[in-house]
């Protein structure tokens, strides 16, 4: 699951169908019709963003992000207007909501901006995750976990290298987590995600006026993180001229905010991390090299899931328990043959994979058994692809794939191109290519 939405809008019809363009996007999707109902989901669901109508029969939404963002600062909020009430969207960006969409207009809209705010704008993360949240008892991972912990006591900056889906964020909590700034705010952000201009005020903050659309003074990430640990996600896309200026942040603990002139202190812990060569960004003039030594004081590499196969049942079998009491099942059991499948498997997307891969597999189960048939049809076949017949074989095998789940959801396509991780209009245009009845 990309992150969870709580949708509020009483147009029954308008929640139906926003709910399933979210899920089709992986997004978890909790409804409310009216105030009461979404103030008891806040209470009981972890809730990452809340879409909500203005126009409500037992208050106003803008009142709502208001109060909301009192009680849940870590809680982004969206709000969807209807003609003619656009002051009211503006209103509820000066009391926190992140952004707003005219209800019909911006349909378009609410995909990428959900994508922003979940997956890549900052995320104030409760420090929960320690050291015995990564798992695993390979020689590999126990000497980065090693590493991990002395360094984690004293404010070195630290940085963490390997490919996507390793795992570098738990291992950025973790250390926070087992640091003695872990009562202070952990802070993440994926260098990414933004422009130059966008990064540069989430990092620093703005002041009102300071560009188009700046209604009011911003705190930036540094601000937010003080005294406790920035995590900074993909550093090696951070943009040239902007690594100058972090560069005297992290020399001199100071900087200014976009469009003010007063210079601010702050003492924080930077972690950061890359899948890149950082030294070969340098060399090839896409790095500071300044910044690079002063980030790699302490390097510490996560490796890849196909260098500790190993651990895999251990990984396995802890997010089988974590799905099994998400989905209200009992924690199926794994047969030979699917633990020797995922043993063989190269796993080129690392944790992150295997993990996606168990989450659709549970559902797919029968009878509590997890079976080389629940598997991706890329790990089925990974090592039994005939040589000089890869394209025939992947074809036919993703259609026998496709009509497995079809059978499964009793012919719901909406619902089987939610598990298949595709769109609704791909898995139409596969059942025609593949003449699937």
């Amino acid at each position: 699951m990309k992150g969870t939405v709580l949708l509020i809008d009483d147009e029954k019809n308008l929640r139906t169908l926003l709910k399933r363009i979210l899920e089709l996007e992986s997004y978890h999707v909790w409804e409310a019709g009216d105030l009461r109902t979404a103030w008891k989901l806040l209470e009981q669901q972890p809730i990452h963003v809340v879409l909500s109508d203005v126009k409500l029969p037992d208050g106003n939404g803008v009142d709502f992000t208001q109060q909301c963002k009192s009680r849940y600062p870590h809680i982004e909020i969206i709000v969807m207007t209807a003609f003619g009430t656009i002051q009211d969207g503006v209103k509820a960006m000066k009391y926190g909501a992140v952004d707003y969409l005219v209800k019909g207009d911006d349909n378009e809209k609410i995909i990428p901006l959900l994508s922003q705010v979940i997956e890549n704008k900052q995320t104030l993360l409760p420090p929960t995750a320690d050291f015995a949240q990564v798992l695993g008892k390979s020689k590999a991972i126990q000497t980065a976990i090693t590493l991990a912990r002395k360094v984690a006591k004293t404010d070195t900056t630290v940085l963490l290298t390997g490919e996507t889906g390793t795992g570098k964020e738990v291992f950025a909590q973790a250390i926070h987590q087992a640091s003695d700034r872990q009562q202070h705010p952990f802070v993440a952000l994926n260098c990414a995600a933004f422009s130059k201009e966008l990064l540069e005020s989430e990092l620093f903050g703005h002041k009102a006026g300071a560009f188009t659309g700046a209604i009011k003074d911003k705190k930036g990430l540094f601000e937010e993180a003080h005294l406790g640990t920035l995590f900074l996600d993909e550093i090696g896309e951070m943009p040239l001229d902007l690594q100058a200026k972090f560069l005297r942040v992290l020399e001199m603990g100071s900087f200014i905010k976009v469009g003010d002139t007063k210079l601010q202190k702050v003492q924080v812990r930077i972690v950061a991390a890359t899948n890149r060569d950082l030294s070969e960004e340098v060399a090839q003039g896409r790095f500071r090299s300044d910044l690079y030594y002063r980030l790699a004081i302490f390097p510490i590499t996560l490796p890849p899931l196909r260098e500790r196969k190993s651990d895999i049942p251990l990984l396995a079998q802890a997010f089988l328990q974590t799905f099994a009491k998400r989905f209200h099942l009992p924690v199926p059991q794994v047969s030979d043959d699917c633990w020797t499948q995922l043993q063989q498997y190269d796993w080129p997307g690392n944790i992150r994979e295997l993990r996606n891969c168990l989450e659709r597999a549970i559902i797919l189960a029968d009878e509590g058994l997890l079976t080389p048939q629940v598997l991706p049809y890329t790990i089925q076949y990974a090592h039994t692809l005939p040589q000089g017949h890869a394209s025939f074989a992947l074809q036919s095998v993703e259609k026998q794939h496709i009509q497995k789940v079809l059978q499964y959801t009793q012919g719901n396509k909406t619902e089987a191109a939610r598990l298949l991780h595709i769109g609704l209009t791909t898995l139409y245009r596969k059942i025609e290519e593949y003449g699937i009845v």
